[in-house]
């Protein structure tokens, strides 16, 4: 097997620049975030005025996710060559061309054909700047993928009450005009300031006790080890409750009966399913930089035990107490606090496993899982309808409770060893090429 030769980390900007970087990656990310925490507000408005039934409407946010997952990687490719800006301005128009389609669909078929332009346009974004970070940031990449992973948990916390209002007041045709070409131009004018490092750089080993690979390995390198596979299953067993509760949270509410119950918490007041959303993005966001931080002080697969035995705790207490309103808004915001984490540890231990300078594209593609977890969405609609909301979050326990005890028992071992493994050859092929030359 022929390994490419390693990356030489030089220094290069200055600090503060990468950190400006960061920051306007993370305001993009917040721009796309109501492509899919949004979603579930407009879902029960569009079934009144059509009467398309929820798992049609709902087979049109399985769409998105799966085109905004599976084409990262093609989108990536584009940003290894010729850069984040040209990808991201793209997508800036694609999730404009959405939510203007959405405002005035009539059809079942033209609002899936929306939900395609905005899974386009919201990978284009979302994966540049997750492979951005991972770029500007090789010692901290927990840290800077959470917290650009967080403009997307966290993005759509501040626009949840305003969305809800203007659906109410003036129709949810309304709002997806107004929010969709707002969202659309602030991305659109970031894009012209986003670039990656002119160089590799340079990691502190003294600062960083993690296990890292000293080998940059292709895209096509990846997909023929069995470790990327090894965490693709298990990102898709933990995104799919994830994406199944965010999209289906109303629905859920709607039918524990309590949507519209008045919570008080903390001397705010507001209906539960409102409180429940604007509380899941807030901790959802916090919880991506901060188990990202966790996870670069004690490693990435004991922060994933913690973060998914936690989820699964958490969705047992929704199947047992769901319906008391109180418990729904807090049990759902701890949860969404453990689980948006996936998308700062999954891309982290990609960067770790695999090296920096395929990390847009390497990282896109374990994305992808988040696409293939999306194909259960719908299913959860006909098992709820058929056998009630506590099957659904069962069977979501089982696969997080499973995702913890893989992440200690089979990923750590096997991803050292390959990591230890690869090293050694990279360093016996380096003193053979040295003796040659010699």
């Amino acid at each position: 097997m022929t390994l490419n030769q390693q990356s030489a980390p030089v220094p290069v900007e200055g600090g503060g620049f990468r950190w400006l970087q960061l920051a306007m990656g993370i305001v993009c990310m917040a721009m796309i975030a109501n492509l899919q925490y949004g979603w579930t507000l407009f879902v029960d408005p569009i079934d009144a005025k059509y009467h398309w039934g929820r798992a049609a409407i709902q087979f049109a946010f399985t769409i998105f996710v799966v085109t905004e997952t599976w084409l990262v990687p093609v989108e990536a490719w584009f940003v290894d060559r010729y850069g984040p800006r040209v990808v991201i301005m793209f997508g800036a128009v694609m999730i404009t061309l959405a939510w203007v389609l959405n405002s005035v669909a009539s059809s079942l078929p033209v609002l899936y054909a929306a939900a395609v332009v905005a899974g386009i346009g919201a990978g284009s974004v979302y994966g540049t700047c997750v492979g951005n970070a991972l770029k500007w940031f090789p010692d901290r990449r927990g840290l800077a993928a959470g917290a650009t992973a967080a403009g997307f948990g966290a993005g759509a916390a501040i626009t949840v009450v305003p969305i809800a209002t203007m659906i109410a007041s003036s129709g949810y045709q309304q709002a997806f005009l107004t929010f969709g070409i707002g969202q659309g131009v602030i991305v659109f004018v970031l894009a012209l300031f986003l670039r990656p490092p002119s160089r590799a750089v340079a990691v502190n080993k003294k600062k960083l006790n993690l296990p890292q690979s000293k080998v940059d390995f292709m895209p096509s390198q990846v997909l023929r080890k069995p470790v990327f596979w090894l965490l693709y299953i298990v990102f898709v067993m933990v995104a799919s409750g994830g994406l199944m509760t965010a999209a289906q949270i109303a629905p859920i509410a709607h039918d524990y009966k309590i949507a519209s119950v008045p919570v008080s918490l903390l001397g705010f007041q507001m209906a539960a399913l409102t409180f429940a959303i604007s509380l899941d993005r807030i901790f959802d966001g916090f919880g991506r930089p901060f188990f990202g931080w966790v996870s670069d002080n004690i490693g990435r697969e004991n922060t994933m035990f913690i973060a998914f035995g936690t989820a699964a705790v958490m969705l047992l207490t929704l199947a047992t107490y769901g319906q008391n309103p109180v418990v729904f808004v807090l049990a759902t915001a701890v949860y969404f606090a453990v689980f948006g984490e996936i998308y700062s540890l999954f891309p982290a231990t990609c960067g770790d496993t695999f090296g920096s300078k395929f990390a847009t594209t390497n990282a896109g593609m374990l994305y992808t899982a988040k696409g293939t977890a999306s194909l259960l969405v719908p299913l959860a609609s006909v098992a709820a309808a058929t056998w009630g909301w506590q099957s659904v979050f069962v069977i979501a326990v089982a696969l997080n409770a499973t995702a913890a005890l893989l992440a200690v028992f089979v990923i750590k071992p096997v991803r050292a060893a390959f990591i230890h493994g690869h090293q050694d050859a990279a360093a016996t092929e380096s003193s053979v090429q040295k003796a040659k030359i010699a």
